[in-house]
């Protein structure tokens, strides 16, 4: 009882006569220490907004906040907030409000009660004033509670909120944070200026890690770098030139170098008989899946078993012999996954690839075509090429061989928004001889190279093009495309999708609505926006008209919206859950595929089990996406559970070809690049969202809303654009030289800590290894000795340690 002040303890009971008495009184000095008194009184003692406590403040003597104590701080900030929003509202002067503010904010940054000094000034909408009261020992827990409200608070606000935690950044020289934030904002005149403002060339360094691990392309000046070695060695990392060198030292270290058969995936000796008798049978549709398993489970490995074999071999298994084993379009995707088990590595990639380019098979050159593209994804070159092998192509005559080019391209250049490939590109679109299937994947290859840059020329391109087709042409699958090439230019851009949105809505009826949610699901993807949430399931509610399918993609912006952070990411799988018992067939069709964006490369048990349900259902294609779909969740972890229900399907479905395909591509996935990949688009501690890696995910779901014609059908192709997404999900340490560093680590799930006292746990139940390590969905690092220091705030990807000068050796 000691800590409650006096007055509260011996006049509660007099609260209503000192009121009184306080009226009738002159004005003093005693009147104003009686007005301090009756407003620490009213702490507990005055009725629900009435904001008494404000009030006597206001009159009382003005002394010193903190000698009240805590709650009594506390409780003004709330009532602060309160006056301040009804004199906005009368337009009456906030001047002796501004006073208490800055008084509160001094006594609570003091006092390590940053959360609450950013609440109060959001009410009183005055951030900027935080940026006086922070000192070196509060600016980080300031900045972390301040980046992590972002996301909660509704636009354009949010974005003010991640600026006063940038400047502060700046402020105290915790470069890494700022660059952190710049990106977040897609703000390259805040990256340039955490740039120019680093001394430090190792700090640089990680910078450009960083910057190559989020995909911008970002070209360093003299102003940033003014030694040219070095400028030309870091302009390489974000190139990220060394990406396959750091990926085959990982798996090296972890030993799974020896390349691995389809047949080791399938692990049929585990099936029945009857299962294997089905499978042994040599299919064109089966030689096809095994073709991307295949490339799946070796991406990015050089070396394979069924397309590197040197021709000579005893096997004879050349890669010649394993092309022709497939038919027509098929040879295209062969071709191709030779490029997908090159993965990042240009020079060797380029090499391999040159002897398809002499073919006399179309099929072959095309899948030769898109190889290149998909050996130069995610990595930059000085030289460019992609572009000189594929720009050539794209004006042939075949229209196979002109997707393969274009195809390529928009994998190779995704988010580079490079003018040159635009110029060769658009006429295509505007062309009215063009086949549909070549204007659908020239629309999405604009999109993937423009991706969420709101290029209002590409925008109209595409426009023109959807307004050229003609009555039936709206029947066919592929017009789909087009709306999906329109939506990736506005991926994640909000309000400046609205102008196009308005012209979309002249479009033919039959396309109109499929359109209209198309653009709205990717200009708020990742946004987490309740309200654009609600609008979708809006849409999934109505009945539709016939020839009418817009619920496909409204289902899968949920998903889209939804993924931005844990909480909306939960209730979003709740939501698809009441879906599937009340939506009618088409939305159930969808359902699936939203599950697996919302878990991509993360299983999560309740989801594992409803997709598992879903796999055996009497629709095929529902049956088909949920297959297609627990592949994706498991993307690159090696799931047993779901390695298992897999299997069991296979047997299953043994003599469903259709189905058993799907089986198998998922079988692929979830052994993607033998476990070390993963598809999952938010990286570094789920901060950034890659817009390119989003873009291939949600290119390739919306392929699969039209399963038949698209992914079972001629255009199987469209599997490779998982490809953008495809990142190591690994932690490598390396040293001042850049050379491979092995540290002990410590992973373990992530804990939130933003707002806690003191310096809580950031993981818990951890295990401690020596690096490189794989980390999984939700893993934290942290170093397990103190002899290093990381450059890197988040150990994730390349993180640069220095030698920790205070550090010594216990003896």
């Amino acid at each position: 009882m000691t800590s409650v002040p006096k007055p509260l303890k011996f006049l509660r009971p007099h609260y209503g006569t000192l009121k009184a008495y306080y009226e009738t009184m002159g004005d003093s000095d005693l009147k104003k220490y009686l007005a301090d008194v009756l407003s620490v009184l009213a702490l507990t003692m005055s009725a629900e907004g009435e904001r008494e406590s404000l009030k006597y403040r206001l009159l009382g003597s003005e002394g010193d906040i903190g000698s009240w104590g805590h709650e009594y701080a506390r409780n003004l900030a709330v009532e602060i907030a309160q006056e301040y929003a009804k004199r906005q509202s009368e337009e009456a002067g906030i001047d002796d409000l501004t006073e208490l503010v800055q008084q509160i904010v001094a006594f609570h940054m003091k006092h390590n009660a940053e959360p609450e000094v950013v609440d109060l000034l959001m009410e009183v909408e005055d951030l900027d004033l935080l940026i006086k009261h922070v000192d070196k020992t509060n600016f980080k827990r300031t900045c972390l509670y301040l980046t992590s409200a972002a996301k909660y608070i509704p636009g354009p606000d949010d974005l003010l909120v991640l600026d006063i935690a940038y400047m502060t950044d700046i402020k105290f020289e915790e470069y890494a944070n700022a660059l952190q934030i710049a990106l977040f904002l897609d703000n390259l005149q805040y990256v340039k200026k955490v740039f120019t403002a680093c001394d430090d060339v190792l700090r640089k360094k990680q910078f450009c890690y960083i910057l190559g691990r989020q995909g911008i392309t970002f070209e360093l000046d003299e102003d940033m770098c003014a030694d040219d070695e070095e400028r030309y060695a870091m302009q390489d990392i974000i190139n990220n030139a060394k990406l396959s060198e750091g990926y085959l030292a990982l798996a090296r270290d972890i030993e799974v170098m020896e390349p691995k058969s389809p047949e080791d995936i399938y692990k049929a000796h585990l099936l029945d008989r009857r299962a294997c008798a089905g499978a042994s049978v040599d299919s064109a549709r089966q030689n096809l899946a095994a073709t991307f398993v295949n490339a799946f489970v070796n991406a990015g490995f050089g070396q394979d078993k069924l397309m590197t074999v040197p021709s000579d071999s005893s096997t004879g298994g050349s890669s010649g012999n394993w092309l022709f084993k497939n038919k027509e379009h098929g040879k295209a995707s062969a071709a191709a996954s030779l490029g997908m088990i090159l993965l990042w590595d240009v020079d060797s990639g380029l090499a391999q690839l040159d002897k398809y380019f002499h073919s006399n098979d179309n099929y072959v050159i095309a899948g030769a075509l898109l190889g290149v593209g998909i050996v130069n994804c995610s990595v930059k070159n000085e030289c460019d090429p992609a572009v000189a092998l594929l720009a050539d192509y794209v004006d042939k005559e075949d229209p196979f061989i002109r997707i393969g080019a274009i195809m390529g391209l928009g994998i190779a250049y995704a988010g580079a928004q490079n003018e040159q490939i635009r110029e060769k590109l658009m006429p295509i679109l505007t062309d009215t001889k063009t086949p549909l299937d070549v204007v659908a994947f020239t629309a999405i290859s604009l999109g993937l190279i423009y991706v969420g840059s709101c290029n209002q020329d590409v925008a109209h391109a595409i426009i023109y093009a959807m307004m050229d087709r003609s009555e039936a042409e709206f029947q066919d699958p592929l017009t789909k495309l087009l709306p999906l090439g329109l939506g990736l230019l506005f991926l994640g851009k909000q309000e400046s999708v609205e102008a196009t949105a308005e012209v979309s809505k002249t479009f033919n009826e039959k396309i109109r609505k499929y359109c209209d949610m198309t653009l709205l699901s990717f200009a708020y993807a990742g946004t987490g926006n309740v309200l654009k949430v609600q609008n979708l399931l809006g849409n999934c509610a109505q009945h539709l008209e016939k020839g009418e399918n817009y619920q496909g993609p409204a289902v899968l912006g949920i998903a889209m919206v939804s993924m931005a952070e844990e909480l909306g990411l939960d209730m979003a799988i709740r939501t698809l859950e009441h879906l599937l018992q009340y939506g009618k067939q088409n939305i159930r069709r969808s359902v699936p595929l939203a599950l697996a964006l919302l878990c991509i490369s993360n299983p999560k048990v309740n989801v594992m089990d409803t997709l598992s349900r879903l796999s055996h259902d009497t629709d095929a294609e529902v049956a088909s996406a949920a297959i297609i779909s627990l592949g994706l969740i498991g993307a690159g972890t090696n799931n047993a559970r779901i390695a298992g229900m897999l299997r069991n399907l296979s047997s299953y479905y043994y003599k469903d070809a259709t189905l058993l395909f799907c089986v198998r591509l998922a079988q692929g996935l979830v052994h993607l690049g033998k476990g070390l990949l993963t598809l999952n688009p938010y990286h570094f501690d789920r901060f950034f969202l890659s817009p390119v890696a989003l873009a291939g995910l949600v290119t390739f779901l919306h392929a699969c809303l039209e399963m038949k014609a698209l992914v079972l059908g001629r255009y199987h192709i469209v599997l490779y654009f998982l490809v953008l997404a495809m990142q190591p999900r690994m932690l490598m340490t390396v040293d001042e030289n850049l050379k491979p560093l092995s540290v002990p680590v410590r992973v373990g799930q992530a804990v939130d800590v933003v707002g806690q006292a003191g310096r809580p746990k950031t993981i818990t139940s951890f295990q401690t290894h020596s690096t490189p390590v794989l980390l999984a969905a939700g893993d934290r690092a942290e170093l397990a000795s103190e002899k290093y220091i990381p450059l890197s705030p988040i150990l994730e990807g390349f993180a640069i340690l220095k030698e920790n000068p205070d550090y010594q050796e216990e003896s």
